[in-house]
């Protein structure tokens, strides 16, 4: 009689341990990612409401939308921001008609095609992609939630006139948003990789596009 107590409270003893309670709660730390990872399509998996499905993949997709190394080009007043902290842009410039600067005062004058090393400077490279330019003010993300930005981002009227598989495709293989990435020395990237946000963008597109709250 001791022997099969003594089992028993053993057994207790062990599924009160973290990670032995439920499958839920192994699940979860089987797919435990770095801060600067994202968490693969596949975990969310056992969420089994579509639309609370499809809005947790749209939040963990909005850390690399909501990172400053993308919203500092998205800004509602034309003028881009700078460093985690997106202090106004020094110098003081302005993204122009086009978004590629102002005439006599191109972005390209100190953006080149590539990341550009400085040597004895306050920063330690200057960003530079063959695409480099300023977001239209429709599209501004600085200032608003990622409900709104996620609404925002489905409606042609404020996304370019692109359509949600023309969207998934510019998160996914735009070389711009793949600057985020490699963002060049001193700056920290968006979190994952550019594969992992395009397929999260994905997963979001085919459970319905849901979007978090405003």
């Amino acid at each position: 009689m001791r022997s099969h107590r003594a089992v028993l409270l053993l057994s207790c003893a062990v599924a009160a341990l973290p990670g032995c309670r439920s499958g839920t709660r192994a699940s979860e730390a089987e797919v435990s990612v770095a801060p600067n990872a994202l968490r693969p399509v596949a975990s969310f998996a056992r969420i089994e409401d579509t639309q609370a499905r499809s809005v947790a993949l749209f939040v963990e997709a909005g850390r690399v939308i909501a990172h400053p190394r993308c919203t500092n080009c998205h800004p509602p007043d034309g003028r881009p921001r700078q460093g985690m902290s997106q202090q106004a842009h020094v110098p003081s410039v302005v993204g122009g008609e086009d978004g590629h600067g102002a005439p006599g005062l191109p972005c390209t004058a100190c953006h080149q095609a590539a990341n550009t090393p400085t040597v004895g400077a306050t920063v330690a490279s200057i960003p530079g992609n063959p695409k480099w330019a300023l977001a239209p003010v429709e599209m501004a993300w600085i200032g608003r939630s990622l409900g709104e930005v996620c609404e925002q981002l489905k409606d042609p009227k404020r996304n370019g006139g692109k359509d949600l598989a023309a969207i998934q495709h510019h998160m996914a293989e735009d070389v711009l948003v793949g600057w985020g990435w490699n963002p060049g020395p001193g700056r920290e990237p968006v979190p994952g990789t550019q594969a992992e946000f395009g397929a999260l963008i994905q997963a979001w597109v085919d459970t319905g596009a849901h979007c978090p709250k405003p």
